[in-house]
């Protein structure tokens, strides 16, 4: 079994349903098991600018699937919850990354591990702080901790605390 970790976020729709559905999906279909959840995260979108806010959590658990069968299987639902492909960075109903797969560093075209840009966003190491602090990142040796205390983002986030969040 391998710990990973996923980012998960929406600015379109019901985005508290999209993120809440994502989830229960992953359970469903037994991509993970011992789910964490963290909070909900309203942030400010990346890149592009004048969309919604986003919604965003991260996912912690146990995989014993292969890094890029897992990626398929998230595809498969942000596909089956309904995502609309649109440019990179644009609006979105949902999005399922991979931030860390345990130790695993992988570089291909379609899936780069660790995520590439997650020390630098705040909307990815603030959920994933209070979740797994102590996960290391595989390249840089340092824990979500470490990289949250040196991120530079400064877009601002609330965090969205209700109580049926814990229940998912």
């Amino acid at each position: 079994m391998t710990q990973v970790l996923i980012s998960a976020g929406s600015n379109e729709g019901d985005k508290f349903n999209y993120l809440a559905s994502a989830v229960q999906q992953i359970k469903i279909r037994g991509l993970l098991s011992e789910i964490i959840v963290s909070y909900f995260y309203q942030t400010e979108p990346v890149g592009v600018k004048g969309q919604n806010e986003f919604l965003n959590c991260a996912i912690l658990g146990q995989s014993n699937l292969e890094s890029g069968e897992l990626l398929a299987q998230l595809k498969n639902i942000e596909n089956t919850l309904g995502r609309v492909s649109r440019p990179h960075w644009h609006k979105r109903e949902i999005d399922l990354d991979i931030i860390l797969f345990g130790d695993e560093i992988v570089e291909k075209e379609e899936l780069i591990i660790p995520h590439p840009r997650m020390h630098q966003r705040n909307f990815v190491l603030f959920p994933s702080l209070e979740i797994a602090p102590d996960m290391i990142h595989p390249k840089f040796g340092k824990s979500i901790f470490e990289l949250a205390t040196d991120c530079s983002d400064c877009s601002d986030f609330n965090i969205l605390v209700r109580s049926e969040l814990k229940a998912i």
